[in-house]
């Protein structure tokens, strides 16, 4: 397994360039030193990873399923400690964290339990003494590029279903969150998958990533991230005939009618758009809300935005983290800074940051084309905007480029139904908040926010990481 990352300051003989990270909430607070991987240490590891899934292919699925289940114990013996080791790098808050640890655990045991189920679906033929079927079979080496904002249960729910299906795995985490991909492979390392199996390879996107990309070993790439840099892989793969698997950015709505409940519909903006310090690709940053509850939503909003003060996330209590990095602070203030020049109004909010940590935000006012409406903020920042029915909420919830989440509060059967019809998302809830998904469903988006082909999460998982035989077996 590729790996190389420290907890404390080490001396690196290698020679390459180490990256530290520091808690966001504490710069004091030293999480670890990552070493970061060259393009020819990245092909190698992608080498080890083909020689190392003939074999894994051929084990049993039962056994392969095994495995995963025994991480899955691990890393609930873990749990505290992993959670710990995600806030602090992360930033999120420990129940947070360790609502994302039992993700990964979860993760886990559900793929494993689908090694029971794994093989293809049988035929009636038109033809005598035939037996059509299908067979599924491992892609072979797979590429997973992770993100930063759910580090361990990102990958999880990326490399489980392809470990149990019989291919090898390539990841790269994301430079600030390296310590909570360690700790998956550890534990599923010390389960008992085989040596190069899973090579987790440290190190920027240019060169790791490029080189996951453009490698033809590697037949599959899943990737979430960025809008931008998803397009590049998927043009990239495209052209060399390999899959891609992308979730990218989203601008996701929620509607709230005149028919809503208040207090929980501002419950359920508040938790979808702050909770997470708003660094969720489902997040709502976009509330749209008809005239007859408009001012008193707007102001239960507000008494729930100021209950989510920042702080330290591994402080009891606290129910916000800081802001990731200095990067993204900087994209959030420049944010606050167009609210500002536009003539939008704060509610609540619109502070300076004190370090990393940020005041949450609810702005109105805006126009409803303003950048702060259109492109994903990735912060905590919620945008109330106004539509005079249900139809032009509607209208305004598809106005984006991005189509991955969208929620509506109404106590009105009809209303939920017309907005499930003609919504463009591809995760669409009613009387919930966008964000938090049950892992046996389908995940995934459309427009811009996705592939829109093979999605992930659920049984449907599956379908990415293997290709179909369909055998005609005859006897006379």
């Amino acid at each position: 397994m590729t790996t190389r990352i420290f907890n404390s300051i080490d001396v690196d003989q290698s020679g390459n360039p180490t990256v530290e990270r520091r808690n966001p909430a504490d710069s004091s607070d030293l999480v670890s030193v990552t070493v970061s991987s060259t393009a020819e240490e990245t092909r190698d590891a992608i080498g080890k990873a083909a020689e190392a899934q003939v074999a894994w292919a051929a084990t049993e699925p039962v056994v392969r399923g095994r495995i995963l289940m025994d991480a899955a114990e691990l890393l609930r013996q873990r749990q505290a400690a992993y959670a710990r080791d995600l806030t602090r790098e992360e930033g999120k808050t420990l129940p947070e964290a360790m609502g994302e640890v039992q993700r990964a655990i979860d993760v886990l045991r559900y793929y494993g339990s689908e090694a029971w189920r794994l093989g293809g679906t049988v035929f009636t033929s038109g033809f005598a003494n035939t037996l059509p079927y299908t067979k599924r079979e491992p892609l072979g080496v797979v590429g997973v590029i992770t993100p930063w904002n759910f580090p361990i249960a990102i990958p999880s729910w990326k490399i489980a279903p392809a470990l149990v299906t019989g291919n090898a795995v390539v990841a790269k985490p994301a430079e600030l969150t390296p310590l909570s991909m360690k700790n998956l492979a550890d534990a599923l390392a010390e389960a008992g998958l085989p040596e190069g199996v899973l090579n987790v390879v440290y190190g920027g996107g240019r060169t790791v990533g490029s080189a996951i990309v453009s490698d033809e070993r590697v037949r599959a790439v899943s990737f979430t991230g960025s809008t931008a840099v998803g397009q590049q892989i998927k043009r990239e793969l495209d052209a060399r005939g390999a899959r891609v698997q992308l979730e990218l950015g989203g601008k996701n709505a929620l509607v709230v009618l005149d028919d809503a409940n208040v207090e929980q519909a501002a419950a359920i903006a508040a938790a979808g758009g702050l909770g997470l310090t708003g660094q969720a690709c489902t997040a709502s940053s976009r509330v749209i809300c008809t005239p007859g509850i408009y001012e008193e939503f707007v102001a239960a909003l507000v008494r729930k935005t100021n209950e989510f003060v920042p702080g330290n996330g591994l402080d009891a209590g606290v129910r916000m983290g800081p802001v990731v990095s200095e990067t993204q602070l900087a994209t959030d203030l420049k944010a606050l800074q167009s609210v500002r020049d536009a003539g939008g109004e704060f509610a609540a909010g619109g502070n300076e940051a004190d370090g990393l940590f940020l005041a949450p935000s609810v702005v109105t006012g805006l126009p409803d084309d303003h950048e702060v409406n259109v492109e994903e903020v990735f912060g905590p920042l919620v945008s109330v905007l106004m539509a005079k029915d249900l139809d032009e909420a509607i209208e305004k919830a598809n106005s984006t480029k991005y189509g991955l989440a969208a929620s509506i509060c109404t106590t009105s059967i009809s209303n939920a139904q017309q907005f499930i019809d003609k919504i463009q998302a591809g995760v669409i809830k009613v009387n919930r908040a966008t964000t938090g998904l049950d892992l046996n469903v389908p995940f995934g988006g459309v427009k811009e926010s996705s592939t829109n082909t093979f999605r992930e999460q659920g049984p449907v998982a599956i379908d990415f990481y293997t290709w179909s035989k369909s055998v005609y077996l005859g006897w006379d």
